[in-house]
């Protein structure tokens, strides 16, 4: 399966953004979707996953009560719909794909898309 992320931008703080993951090439309802992020200077983190089957969300709890998830597997897109942005979210965001349940670490994704650039400023 192949993922594409976008919609990222330049935000200011307590902004909106939803960032979509497109997928192509297989049947995308089989796969758990999760989303990461990257700061300059830091480590790959975990921000969000839905499961797939009956979507299962969960979310890291910087995020908590800020970020959404959905699917819309008629589009084979997934997003992720971000409110109140802080600056502490500016990161390069991607999206990664599992044929299991997926999890917080990326190293139980076998796919992983090219990254949406989100900078939030003060």
């Amino acid at each position: 399966v192949q993922l594409q992320a976008s919609g990222g931008g330049v935000v200011q703080a307590g902004d909106s953004l939803r960032l979509s993951c497109a997928a192509s090439g297989s049947s995308f309802s089989d796969y758990t979707i999760g989303w990461f992020r990257q700061a300059p200077g830091k480590e790959h983190e975990f921000v969000a996953l839905l499961r797939r089957g009956w979507g299962f969300s969960y979310f890291a709890d910087s995020v908590k009560g800020r970020f959404t998830i959905s699917r819309d597997n008629a589009k084979n897109t997934v997003y992720l719909l971000m409110n109140s942005l802080k600056p502490e979210d500016t990161a390069v965001y991607y999206c990664a794909a599992s044929p299991g349940s997926g999890g917080t670490s990326l190293s139980n994704y076998n796919y992983r898309g090219q990254g949406t650039q989100v900078t939030v400023s003060s």
